[in-house]
């Protein structure tokens, strides 16, 4: 069984955006999916990527304001018309909830679907362990155990081990996704690493100066 490997956070527009074509691309030719939750901004500021607070007023209304209403209404995703109130909170536990629910066997495909939809239609706050009880609870899963895990050293290892990860393999942000070793970045590329599934591109051969 083919594999795609998903480096994301939980709190990003464009993975959330992308989500429901990613499962029915995995539905579609039973590949799985191998979630890597990652602390995003390292992960940016390690290819040379801007903050956050360091970007321009007219880039962030494109690329965070325009794109992602064009994107969303392409994609059909119901998505919030500002940036979620509580965007820039710690992520730790979110993420968290996510591995542990790989760790544990839960169903992470539906979890992380349910989280990244709650943050950008509903404004809910990732670092909020009662508002992410409701989002695990309402798609069927047990949330103590879940959460009580989230936070812990072998959980927040594996964190720190995909970011550490996403940061040597070159990973530009969320959400970008691998197969057999070759990285398609955001989710206007999913046409493309769906494509690659049943006909695969040719070898890069590209060489720059």
């Amino acid at each position: 069984m083919r594999k795609i490997e998903y480096f994301y956070s939980a709190h990003s527009a464009f993975a959330y955006i992308g989500s429901r074509k990613l499962a029915q691309i995995c539905r579609d030719t039973g590949c799985v999916l191998d979630h890597r939750p990652i602390a995003l901004s390292p992960v940016v500021e390690a290819v040379g990527g801007l903050s956050f607070a360091a970007r321009t007023k007219p880039h962030v209304n494109y690329y965070f304001g325009r794109e992602v209403e064009r994107w969303a209404e392409y994609r059909g995703a119901e998505i919030l018309n500002y940036r979620p109130t509580y965007h820039d909170n710690p992520l730790d536990l979110s993420n968290g909830m996510l591995i542990a629910a790989i760790e544990q066997g839960a169903d992470v495909d539906a979890l992380a679907q349910a989280v990244l939809q709650a943050h950008w239609r509903d404004d809910i706050d990732l670092a909020d362990a009662a508002a992410l009880a409701v989002v695990a609870e309402g798609i069927g899963l047990e949330a103590a155990p879940l959460l009580e895990a989230a936070l812990s050293e072998p959980i927040q290892a594996i964190h720190a081990a995909n970011t550490a990860e996403a940061i040597a393999r070159n990973v530009f942000g969320s959400p970008t996704y691998f197969l057999d070793g070759d990285m398609f970045y955001g989710q206007d590329h999913l046409e493309l690493l769906e494509r690659a599934i049943t006909d695969p591109f040719a070898p890069h051969t590209f060489k720059n100066p």
